[in-house]
């Protein structure tokens, strides 16, 4: 009895994840990442260390979910999609690669890294959808505050905000309007964190 128990675990097992190959469980989500904004190269390196830290966001924005806005004040997720992780550490992680690939500090990096940090990026999601109501358009509106973390002095603030149109339908049309949104909104932000600093 003893020898048999085993074997019959290990066959529940594998009938177990046999249904969950051939769709007994959940369809799987279309998981998403967004694009390194294309910041153009800095025109001299400066030398100072930012931290970008990870952007700020209501509820709605602070997950992976894709959010479609349906009308004045209703919102919706997109259905059998996801980001690649919590959007707010999307964001962070892409702004952070688009610094670093500039060239304009001396060293570019996000909380935990051993940073020597002279300046903050300090980043707010307000908005990171895509409209169905009328105009179909991905919008991205992302508040930035330059930090300087020597005396905690707000060097510069500004609002980023960016429209990409909604060509096509499914989650690609959809993921790949907000990503161009983004990406114009994240190149804004690194010229202009350049310019400040």
């Amino acid at each position: 009895m003893r020898v048999k128990q085993p074997s019959a675990i290990l066959l529940l097992a594998f009938a177990l994840a046999g249904c969950a190959a051939l769709g007994g469980g959940p369809a799987p989500l279309d998981t998403y990442d967004l694009s390194t904004p294309d910041a153009p190269a800095a025109t001299h390196r400066r030398n100072a260390q930012l931290l970008i830290a990870e952007p700020g966001a209501l509820k709605a924005f602070d997950g992976e979910n894709v959010v479609i806005r349906t009308g004045p004040g209703a919102i919706q997720f997109l259905k059998g999609a996801q980001w690649s992780d919590r959007l707010p550490l999307v964001v962070q992680a892409k702004l952070a690669q688009a610094f670093q690939g500039s060239g304009g500090f001396t060293g570019v990096g996000t909380p935990g890294e051993g940073l020597a940090i002279d300046y903050q990026l300090v980043a707010e999601i307000r908005t990171f959808q895509v409209r169905v109501d009328g105009a179909r358009r991905a919008e991205v509106e992302i508040f930035v505050r330059i930090l300087n973390d020597r005396n905690g002095v707000v060097r510069a603030s500004r609002v980023f905000s960016a429209a990409a149109p909604l060509s096509g339908s499914g989650n690609d049309a959809y993921v790949r309007a907000l990503d161009a949104a983004f990406g114009e909104a994240g190149a804004e932000i690194v010229s202009w964190t350049q310019s400040q600093v």
